[in-house]
């Protein structure tokens, strides 16, 4: 290249960029896209990656000729066609380099390091089961020293907080492919809560010294479970998602900050906590009437009244201090100030489900029955003092939601027994007391 005396050498960036300033034979520079595969535009067929048919090498005169710079730029890629065409007709871009990058899924996905669980999930609409089939784990992370787990999987209904609505398994020793083949199954579940109610899945370590370890967990919203079909999952383990850390306090009242989240979803959920009730009401005619007794439910009775059956209890809160209830019903058809009015079945010791299956009769006719309100509660029992209120419902013309559509069917299907799972408040009855 020469250079008149006077003027300054110019090199164009695109020629700054492509070759080597250390001296000798000018050599491009490999660029990124040479270690990538590329297919030409104009050709189906990949061409070939040998460097050896791909001249590189250029002469210092070709540069000074023009034959690099502006639209040329000097790469190891080679047109396709007449050897040394670089300019006019298409260009067909070969990689030097054939590389495949693979992704290890176990470093960049937390999910497969944890392990996976595959369960059932059946919702049984006619008597509001939910059937939970853990069936198996694979390729578990290890918790122990010896290079193993003993796990388990617990599960809970969310939201809701109380020790009823939790389940477990039994747990597989010193492995990471259990196999459990265990039904699990939740009462009193309603269609509104398959609608709004997630189902969590826990996996965790069980340790006997220590306090047992989560290894992962896994969330499945209900409403993707139709009713009486039996869906499969096969899901990843994933961390659990961490608590939002307080932004106005300081770390020293995250503890407060805590309590005071769990009290205000305790608030909000409290309709849940309290547990749920299997109530069971049928009007029966009188025998001297038209309608006659189409559950049979009225041998030796004369005069037409209101039997209210209590099956049975789900999910009940926990008011002992080892974790459970001494639950019983008491049952009150006001106003009415007799003592006849009120019922109460026997108490069913240390159970959060306890099943009382007993029924009890009101005479009243029909007329009268439409300005009466229906009073069920649940107490745990205390020796030597006060009972706990747990819950109760009220059922009557003026109440809302199942309670009134529970109501309303059994005045109009007389002698017809009618079955409806309640859910049980936390507001108690002005005119009961702790007895």
């Amino acid at each position: 290249m020469t250079v008149r005396r006077g003027k300054k050498l110019s090199i164009s960036i695109q020629e700054h960029m492509a070759i080597d300033v250390c001296p000798g034979p000018i050599r491009p520079i490999r660029q990124i896209s040479a270690y990538f595969p590329r297919l030409s535009p104009t050709s189906p067929s990949p061409l070939s990656p040998n460097p050896a048919s791909s001249p590189l090498a250029l002469s210092p005169g070709s540069v000074a000729s023009g034959t690099v710079g502006g639209a040329h730029l000097l790469s190891p890629l080679l047109a396709h066609g007449r050897p040394g065409s670089v300019g006019g007709g298409s260009l067909s871009l070969t990689s030097s380099v054939d590389t495949s990058v693979e992704i290890n899924s176990s470093d960049s996905d937390d999910c497969t390091a944890l392990g996976t669980l595959e369960f059932q999930l059946r919702y049984e609409q006619s008597s509001s089961e939910l059937h939970c089939t853990i069936l198996r784990a694979k390729g578990l992370k290890s918790m122990d020293f010896n290079g193993l787990s003993d796990p388990y999987v617990k599960l809970h209904l969310l939201p809701g907080a109380c020790k009823a609505n939790k389940l477990k398994t039994k747990t597989i020793r010193n492995s990471l492919n259990p196999v459990w083949n265990e039904t699990l199954t939740y009462i009193g579940i309603t269609e509104e809560d398959m609608h709004r109610k997630t189902l969590r899945l826990t996996v965790c370590d069980e340790d006997k010294l220590t306090h047992n370890e989560l290894i992962g967990e896994s969330r499945v919203p209900l409403k993707r479970v139709k009713p009486n079909q039996t869906k499969h999952f096969h899901t990843c383990l994933e961390h659990p998602p961490p608590l939002p850390s307080p932004t106005a306090m300081g770390e020293a009242l995250r503890g407060i900050s805590c309590y005071l989240r769990e009290w205000e979803n305790e608030q909000l959920h409290s309709l849940e906590e309290r547990g749920r009730l299997l109530l069971s009401l049928q009007f029966l005619p009188p025998l001297g009437g038209e309608e006659k007794d189409v559950d049979g439910g009225g041998e030796g009775r004369r005069s037409g009244g209101l039997c209210v059956g209590v099956k049975r209890c789900a999910h009940l809160a926990a008011m002992d201090v080892n974790g459970f209830s001494d639950p019983y019903v008491k049952i009150y058809l006001k106003p009415d100030l007799l003592k006849k009015s009120k019922h109460k079945t026997a108490v069913r010791k240390k159970t959060l489900n306890p099943e009382f299956n007993e029924e009890f009769f009101y005479e009243i006719s029909l007329s009268e029955l439409t300005n009466k309100t229906l009073e069920v509660t649940v107490w745990d029992y205390d020796l030597g003092r006060s009972n706990d209120f747990i819950g109760g419902v009220c059922l009557s013309c003026h109440s809302q939601g199942d309670a009134l559509r529970h109501w309303m069917d059994c005045l109009k299907n007389k002698g017809r027994r009618v079955e409806q799972w309640h859910i049980l408040t936390n507001e108690l009855p002005r005119s009961l007391s702790h007895d």
